[in-house]
């Protein structure tokens, strides 16, 4: 496992700075394609959930049912999983639904400044602020789970980290316009958004110096557990709501079904 413990960090490097790509979208166009962000959101949830539930939670639980027999390891396998929908559901109810991100409801996607209001410069960069550490909250258990993806099975390690780099484009945005719409500052805007990215590797290293000393096939399985939980967790609640707010149902859901296929696909090819 060691062997790909430099490959794992450097796809949470990857899926971190997607917070940066969606900061760079948004600065330096006038315009977004929504039914294209709409689908591309869809499509994330897709990927994330199927790789959950068909490919995560059943190496979970085969790892702990080796360690405590079948139907032990299930039953935990089963809390675990949802220990991971609760931890990062109680991250979600701790902020603010103003400050959060994903509660943010539909943003403005156009990007010409020169109509911002100066009267809300102070409520904008309160937003883009509080936007950016909630972002750097969500991104920890983010961050492990691209990690742990990573250095289990290469394969699906990439295919949750692209998930998750197109999950975190639309927040790099929500981090950037409120900042620059305050700032006049695209640098400002630019790095304040990269920085809320770069906790996504730094909860990677963070899990993998904790965790490494007392690993084993139990703990192996009930992190793993978890983060199937997580990722089915904000799937359902920021990826499809999101998608559905930038473009229109059918677009959100044959995205969903297209990750979901190309996943598919993706697993029985290198299985």
């Amino acid at each position: 496992m060691n062997e790909n413990v430099w490959f794992a960090f450097g796809l949470t490097v990857f899926a971190g700075l997607a917070t940066g790509v969606g900061s760079l979208m948004s600065l330096l166009s006038k315009k977004f394609n929504p039914k294209f962000l709409a689908a591309s959101l869809g499509f994330s949830a897709g990927v994330m959930i199927y790789v959950s539930m068909i490919e995560i939670f059943m190496k979970a639980k085969d790892s702990l049912s080796a360690a405590l027999g079948e139907k032990t390891g299930y039953l935990y396998t089963t809390i675990a999983f949802f220990v991971g929908i609760g931890i990062i559901a109680l991250i979600d109810k701790l902020i603010p639904n103003y400050e959060n991100p994903h509660e943010m409801g539909n943003m403005e996607m156009d990007c010409d400044k020169k109509s911002a209001p100066k009267q809300n410069d102070k409520r904008l960069m309160r937003m883009g602020l509080f936007s950016a550490l909630a972002i750097g909250i969500h991104n920890f258990p983010e961050g492990l789970a691209t990690f742990m993806g990573g250095l289990t099975d290469p394969a699906m390690g990439i295919s949750i980290a692209v998930a998750i780099a197109i999950h975190n484009i639309p927040e790099g945005i929500a981090v950037s316009v409120p900042v620059y719409y305050a700032t006049q500052s695209r640098k400002k805007a630019f790095w304040l958004s990269f920085l809320s990215g770069i906790s996504e590797p730094i909860g990677a290293l963070l899990g993998y110096f904790i965790l490494r000393t007392i690993f084993s096939d139990t703990t192996f399985g009930l992190i793993f557990a978890g983060v199937a939980g997580i990722m089915v967790y904000i799937s359902l609640d920021e990826l499809l709501p999101t998608a559905e707010e930038y473009g229109e149902h059918h677009i959100a859901i044959s995205g969903l079904i297209g990750g979901m296929a190309v996943m598919a696909g993706s697993l029985v090819l290198f299985a």
